[in-house]
């Protein structure tokens, strides 16, 4: 994009701006790509000293920003969820991996997964970076329990993912609450599902990743099938 710049300068007495920089200048505010090139962009040599006051905008979700002295608050109030990405699902993909998804901004994230559809009918999962094990979940489908020879375990057995949605011939839809992916606690979750196929599913789940690792990015894929449209949208809980 036009405006967009990697690093906000701090000038000298007498120096010479480049046409760049003036451009920059002329902005008014900074812009930037997303929250990784807005943190990059202060402090380093040569760069402004990241503080209160400062305003930023964030292309990928379109938002004007400003610090407050600990973090960065959206103007025009705080408000309880803050859109940080859209990932569109492609064609005919079994996993899709969303990057720069959490950061030390927010604590907690919602997740939507909503549209397109699938090949035939399946579950979503999750996986949070490369973490394949020490997760533990459970819940009910249809007024069921799951059991340990359906991806999860009613009893609290270690699994490979997070059973995070449900997806037909005509929808994939999952509702997702994540606490802590980039603290270093434990993740937990719990999300709700639908599956609009013949006669309908309703599914609820909760469970925790056993581990302190700080997140960044999550893979969802599927239990079978293959998944075509529709998007993967992460917010945050605004922490104060």
């Amino acid at each position: 994009m036009a405006n967009t710049q990697t690093s906000v300068p701090a000038f000298t007495a007498g120096q010479v701006l480049t046409a760049q920089q003036q451009t920059e200048i002329n902005t008014g505010i900074p812009v930037f790509a997303d929250e990784t090139a807005r943190n990059n962009g202060f402090g380093g040599t040569g760069e402004k000293v990241l503080a209160e006051g400062q305003f930023a905008y964030l292309e990928d979700s379109n938002t004007t920003q400003y610090y407050d002295g600990s973090a960065w608050l959206s103007v025009g109030g705080t408000f309880a969820l803050t859109l940080i990405s859209t990932t569109t699902i492609g064609s005919a993909v079994s996993s899709v991996t969303v990057s720069n998804a959490f950061s030390s901004t927010y604590d907690n994230y919602k997740i939507i997964i909503s549209g397109g559809a699938g090949s035939t009918d399946g579950s979503l999962k999750m996986t949070l970076g490369a973490t394949s094990t020490n997760y533990y979940w459970n819940g009910s489908y249809g007024g069921l329990n799951w059991t340990n020879t359906i991806n999860g375990d009613a009893s609290g057995g270690i699994t490979s993912s997070l059973g995070v949605g449900l997806f037909s011939a005509n929808s994939i839809f999952a509702n997702i609450d994540l606490s802590c992916p980039n603290l270093a606690k434990v993740t937990s979750y719990a999300s709700q599902q639908v599956r609009t196929a013949t006669g309908g599913f309703f599914g609820t789940f909760g469970g925790f990743l056993n581990d302190t690792t700080q997140y960044t990015a999550f893979t969802i894929t599927t239990s079978t099938g293959t998944l075509t449209g529709g998007t993967i949208k992460v917010y945050g809980y605004q922490n104060s």
